[in-house]
């Protein structure tokens, strides 16, 4: 498989320059370019048109929701081939900074500690058209959606107006969303269940229909909203 290309668009120096020496050393990833703000990340991807941008959320110019937001846009309207992914990487592990940052178009979420090898599976999980989300903010968006203040109604249904319940997930499906929750690639789940990555790719079908979710990161989002894994 060909090098996940990346993009780095972080304001911190010494932040930026850690990942990109950290990425250059391991086989399989490479930096294909570099912004400290916001303006010039934009021009950056929409030039070098990477597999996956790394986008801190506190740019000094707009931040990185914003920036997804309308680099998602310009990739709609202009019907790009090139589906370049963003993975918001962060401090802030606040829900309604989560949620807006999907709601962005953002692909994973990751926070700033995460590991190096943390790091390298969001990016492949990503790069793969996957989510991948930080098993920190994973249990923040779940204990936040219990409660009764922050629960958004319309999450709990589906676009017909049905509860989720109504569509019961098999003990293995639950299994397997759980399993994407933790920004698992069907790769990993098929290991961990000792299952074929077939298998994986059917229940990952079936989770979506049940759900009436468009992609793995609507059903984590609604799954983890309704408390239908932990």
């Amino acid at each position: 498989m060909n090098d996940i290309r990346i993009a780095l668009i972080e304001d911190h120096d010494l932040t930026r320059v850690g990942m990109r020496t950290a990425l250059q050393q391991k086989p399989g990833f490479r930096v294909v370019g570099e912004a400290s703000n916001a303006n010039d990340g934009l021009r950056l991807l929409n030039m070098s048109k990477p597999d996956v941008a790394i986008v801190d959320i506190g740019l000094p110019d707009m931040d990185g929701i914003e920036l997804t937001r309308r680099f998602k846009a310009t990739q709609a309207d202009l019907a790009e081939t090139a589906d370049t992914k963003i993975l918001i990487l962060t401090l802030q592990d606040l829900e309604e900074t989560v949620m807006a940052a999907f709601a962005a178009g953002a692909d994973s979420y990751c926070m700033k500690d995460v590991s190096l090898d943390q790091l390298l599976e969001a990016l492949r999980v990503t790069r793969e058209g996957n989510a991948w989300i930080d098993p920190a903010i994973a249990r923040i968006v779940l204990t936040q959606a219990k409660s009764p203040q922050s629960m958004v109604r319309a999450d709990a249904t589906n676009p017909d107006g049905k509860p989720l319940e109504a569509y019961a997930l098999t003990e293995r499906e639950l299994e397997v969303l759980q399993l994407i929750v933790d920004g698992h690639s069907n790769a990993s789940i098929a290991d961990k269940l000792f299952i074929t990555v077939g298998t994986v790719k059917t229940h990952v079908r079936n989770i979506l229909n049940k759900l009436c979710a468009d992609d793995r990161t609507q059903a984590a989002v609604r799954a983890l909203r309704t408390g239908l894994v932990c």
